[in-house]
This record gives C-alpha cells, sequence and structure tokens, in this order.
C-alpha cells in the first residue's frame, strides 16, 4: 500500500538503467515514495552479477519487468508502461538510448507529458566515448586535483561522478515533472563534475589562478583548512573566518595571525605552528575539545567507524543492512523494501 505521507505519492518512474548513476538517481525518488518500476533485460541488469550487497544498495524499493526492448513485443510493453508513467530516466551510451527508442520524441506518441531523463557520459549529442566514473573523474580536472602535490593523482574512495550525476538527474526529472510539460533531459557526467569544480573553476576563467593540489587536501582559500597529524590519527581543521581563529588558537594555544588575508599570505607558517600544537593530543582529543567550542573539526574515521557512530544511518531492507536515505521529511518515514528479485515474465503493467 502506498505511504499517502510520502512526498512523490502518485509518481509512477519508469528505469532503464545500470550500475550506478541512473540506478541511484531512482532509489532516491523511490525513498521519497515514487513508484520505480526497473526494466531489465531478460538476464537483469547486469549490476546483479556485482553481488547482492551492490545491487541492494542502490536498487531498494523499486518494481522489477523484464522486457526485451530490442524486440516488437518489448517494444509494445514499454510503450503501455510510458503512458501510464511520468517520467523515464535511463544511462546507457546515447548510441543505444536511440535505437532503444528510450527518448522523448520517440516516446512522446504514447504520453504528451512523459519525462525522459537521459544520463550519459558527455550528452545526448556527445558521442558513445567510454565515460565510467573514474574515466569522468580523470577527464575533468579532478584526478589532477586529488592526492599529495609530490605524489600521483588520485581517484577518491568512491564514485563521486556516477552519484552527483544522479542527484542531479534527479533534480531535472522533478524540475519537469514540477513544469507540467513532457520533454527531454540531457545531463551528462562530465557537466556535472565540471559544474562541481564551481569556485575553482571560476578561479581559473576569471582570474587565471591555475588549480593546484595542496599537501593534506588543503583548502585553496582558507587556511587552516586541511588534515593535520595529530599524537595518534590525523584531524580535520576547517578555520573559515576570523572568529574560529580566535576560538581555535586560545584553545591550541597560539597567538598571532589575527586575520583571514594574514592567514593566507603566512600559509606555511601558519601550518608550522598549527601542527606544532596539534601534536599535543589525539585526532579524538582535539575533536572532543573543539566542538563544544563551535569549531568545525573531526577526527579521520574509517568507515565502519563512522557507521558505528552513526546507527540510526542504518536501516534494514529486506535481508540488507543499508544507509538510510539523506533527505528526511517531517512526518514521513519511508518503508525500506528489499530490492526486487529478478522476474523473467514481461509483464504488462496495469493501471
Amino acid at each position: 500500500m502506498t505511504n499517502s505521507t510520502a512526498p512523490l505519492a502518485g509518481i509512477r518512474i519508469l528505469e532503464v538503467g545500470t550500475m550506478l548513476a541512473g540506478p541511484y538517481a531512482t532509489m532516491m525518488l523511490a525513498d521519497l515514495g515514487a513508484e520505480v518500476i526497473k526494466i531489465e533485460p531478460p538476464d537483469g541488469e547486469i549490476s546483479r552479477q556485482v553481488g547482492d550487497s551492490y545491487f541492494a544498495s542502490l536498487n531498494r524499493n523499486k518494481r522489477s519487468v523484464c522486457l526485451d526492448l530490442t524486440s516488437a513485443e518489448g517494444q509494445a510493453e514499454l510503450g503501455a508502461l510510458v503512458a501510464q508513467s511520468h517520467a523515464l530516466l535511463v544511462n546507457m551510451k546515447p548510441s543505444v538510448i536511440r535505437r532503444l527508442g528510450l527518448t522523448y520524441e520517440a516516446l512522446r506518441r504514447h504520453n504528451e507529458r512523459i519525462v525522459c531523463v537521459a544520463l550519459t557520459g558527455y550528452g545526448l549529442d556527445g558521442g558513445d566515448d567510454p565515460a565510467f566514473d573514474y574515466v569522468i573523474q580523470a577527464a575533468t580536472g579532478i584526478a589532477a586535483l586529488t592526492g599529495d602535490p609530490d605524489g600521483p593523482p588520485t581517484l577518491p574512495g568512491y564514485s563521486s561522478a556516477d552519484n552527483s550525476t544522479g542527484l542531479t538527474a534527479a533534480l531535472g526529472l522533478l524540475a519537469m515533472i514540477v513544469s507540467g510539460r513532457g520533454g527531454q533531459v540531457d545531463v551528462s557526467l562530465r557537466d556535472v563534475m565540471l559544474s562541481q569544480l564551481n569556485y575553482r573553476a571560476s578561479a581559473w576563467l576569471n582570474d587565471g589562478v591555475e588549480p593546484r593540489r595542496l599537501p593534506y587536501g588543503a583548502h585553496s582559500y582558507y587556511v587552516p583548512a586541511q588534515l593535520f597529524p595529530t599524537a595518534d590519527g590525523y584531524l580535520a581543521l576547517f578555520i573559515t573566518h576570523d572568529g574560529f581563529w580566535r576560538t581555535f588558537a586560545a584553545e591550541a594555544g597560539i597567538d598571532g595571525f589575527p586575520t583571514m588575508a594574514e592567514r593566507a599570505a603566512r600559509r606555511s607558517e601558519v601550518l608550522d605552528v598549527v601542527t606544532g600544537a596539534l601534536a599535543a593530543d589525539t585526532a579524538l582529543g582535539w575533536e572532543k575539545r573543539l566542538r563544544p567550542l563551535g569549531i568545525p573539526a573531526a577526527a579521520v574515521r574509517t568507515l565502519p567507524e563512522a557507521l558505528a557512530d552513526t546507527p540510526e544511518a542504518v536501516v534494514t531492507a529486506g535481508e540488507f543492512r543499508l544507509v538510510r536515505s539523506p533527505i528526511q521529511v517531517t512526518g514521513y518515514e519511508p518503508d525500506y523494501l528489499p530490492p526486487p528479485a529478478l522476474d523473467r515474465r514481461a509483464t504488462r503493467q496495469s493501471s
């Protein structure tokens, strides 16, 4: 039964998704109460082969219908589903999206108000060059900005491009549904990651400041704002204005450097002084001391440690323990259902 308090109750979304970006987008919408029907090929979506927990992390709260979209029967079933749905989201190569008829131009005959969202590497008109998450991070400057300046470029430890593009696609999908018009939404991994380099890109485009890596992931503007070694472990410290600095400096026993401009101009001196002061306590010790003072600081934790510290973020969906939706809506709690089993019977969706 549909949860009547769900923000997206009554919205039906079709997903022809693979691996991460597309399925993550629709799972966020399913968590908010949308009815998501995952259209899978006869052998199932490829991420089922990765592992059950991987598939569950991206496909809870969905239904599954197997359709062979290369066949006339499968296309007829697709048309019937489109006629009764608000949106279709797909992440595949542009040529495959067009060949399978998963664009607005191809599907509008079934439903003029259908919203079609395409997630691709470089845009629907950008060609079929390979565009996996790590490739995009390399191509857009993310990898070049990550890691120690004396070491090789580094990739983040999770799929930041896929996840970010999934969220952006979900936003575009909802915007079109709110507009009440059908149409095509085109979201690419490349464009999303360039957009997320916002102030870095603006500094280069407007001020000629070339992005560079700094030790310990230091921020390009704020000082001190980076990781620091301590007596035990590493501490993330993020001092963004003079008030934070005064409070931190008093607690750490540091004198001088009262303004943001001076700290930026004397970066190396500031970092030496702060590093020396932080060596007097552990990362967890500093966290306990600084947080009550309102200073942004956190000890570096592993993911298992972070999950253990945040038990409220873990939910149960069938036999799987997963991280809950990050969108908390007052008065609404999602029913976390397990990912759908593969049903190879191509079933026409009734109204």
